[in-house]
């Protein structure tokens, strides 16, 4: 099966890579296709995203790279929107991700992916160390803000389980992220099984949890796999691994984005 990779990051944001060299890896790996997603501009947290400045620039190296290249690979022009960023104009873009990298407590702006000592910081000091309150405060942002945003894919639905400091077991847990899950499928019906924290060795397996992906399925909703990737080592990583996870729970096929539009493609 020939893979695509739609989330991906480079040196415009948090990669460590540039563009050309991430479209080239994903030719020597015979992909289909290839999205840039580099990270929305975030006032309050500079840190990872895309400079506003640059914007200009990520448009036209984009569009340089998908003419040069448009006889081995379809190349797209993405972005990965945070929920608490400004509105983007969508005709620029071929598909946006959507995703909650933050929760807001009061008029503060807490982390939710970068680092594990940030996330148990806040769950201690905000929620009395209390995961489980901090996960349903996760979830109802993520819903609130992809209610706002309307993306055309739900990125890393259950990051807050990222760093293991949430019990995924817990039926309390399971049941406010299948709440969650049932209200964004509402609105957009594809999520990304992300595979960016085995990459990292935060987790032994991509995200969504396999229960909620036999939730996914039976509520109609579609799955696009997605690295995650910030080089391009960890382009398309652990695929075959995730189609098998996939194949385990019932699904018959994945979306991928070729020849302009979104696509079913088997993996039976």
């Amino acid at each position: 099966m020939r893979y695509s990779d739609l989330h991906t990051h480079t040196v415009f944001s948090d990669g460590t890579n540039t563009m050309e060299e991430m479209v080239r890896a994903a030719v020597e790996r015979n992909f289909v296709s290839i999205g840039i997603s580099d990270h929305s501009y975030t006032a309050f947290d500079q840190s990872y995203c895309m400079s506003a400045d640059r914007l200009d620039e990520y448009h036209a190296e984009l569009g340089r790279l998908k003419a040069l290249y448009a006889d081995r690979i379809e190349v797209y022009t993405g972005l990965e929107q945070d929920g608490y960023s400004e509105p983007v104009d969508r005709s620029r873009y071929d598909y946006i991700i959507g995703d909650c990298h933050y929760i807001r407590v009061g008029q503060q702006y807490f982390s939710v992916d970068h680092d594990r000592e940030i996330q148990k910081n806040t769950v201690e000091q905000w929620f009395g160390g209390d995961a489980l309150a901090y996960a349903r405060v996760y979830f109802d942002t993520y819903v609130e803000r992809m209610r706002l945003c309307r993306p055309d894919v739900l990125g890393h639905f259950d990051l807050a389980a990222k760093f293991g400091l949430v019990d995924e077991r817990s039926l309390l847990y399971r049941g406010m992220a299948l709440e969650a899950l049932l209200a964004v499928l509402e609105v957009v019906p594809v999520l990304e099984m992300n595979t960016g924290a085995i990459a990292r060795g935060l987790r032994k397996e991509a995200y969504p949890n396999r229960f909620l992906l036999r939730e996914i399925l039976q509520h109609g909703g579609r799955i696009l796999l997605s690295g995650d990737a910030h080089s391009c080592r960890t382009l398309g990583f652990a695929f075959d691994e995730a189609l098998d996870l996939l194949r385990e729970n019932g699904f018959r096929s994945v979306v991928m984005l070729r020849r302009g539009a979104f696509q079913e493609v088997g993996i039976d």
